[in-house]
């Protein structure tokens, strides 16, 4: 194992990344990764293979509202965020996981 010199992280020998700040160890830098930054992802449509747009994120929960304490209700409610791409020739509309989300085991 060896540590991070930036997050004293502990990481195993054989990685050149930083599972915790994505410091690389062999550019001695953190380093960017593309897709881990919202909206990065470069997407092509399915249908018409033209690059799809980012549109943002977008938050949708299950249920109703509940009348008068609609919005107290809505702290118990599930909620899920996901980055929304849209093709600018057919308008095909597609949805994936946000990519600076972490998902327990």
């Amino acid at each position: 194992m060896k540590t991070c010199p930036i997050c004293n992280s502990e990481v195993e020998d054989h990685f050149e990344l930083c599972w915790n700040c994505n410091y690389s160890f062999t550019e001695k830098k953190i380093v960017e990764i593309k897709d881990m930054v919202p909206g990065s992802r470069e997407i092509n449509c399915l249908r018409c293979n033209v690059e799809m747009l980012f549109s943002g994120e977008y938050k949708f929960h299950e249920g109703t509202r509940a009348g008068v304490f609609g919005n107290l209700f809505e702290l118990l409610i599930k909620r899920q965020k996901f980055e929304l791409y849209i093709c600018p020739k057919c308008g095909k509309v597609e949805f994936f996981s946000p990519t600076n989300t972490t998902y327990p085991l």
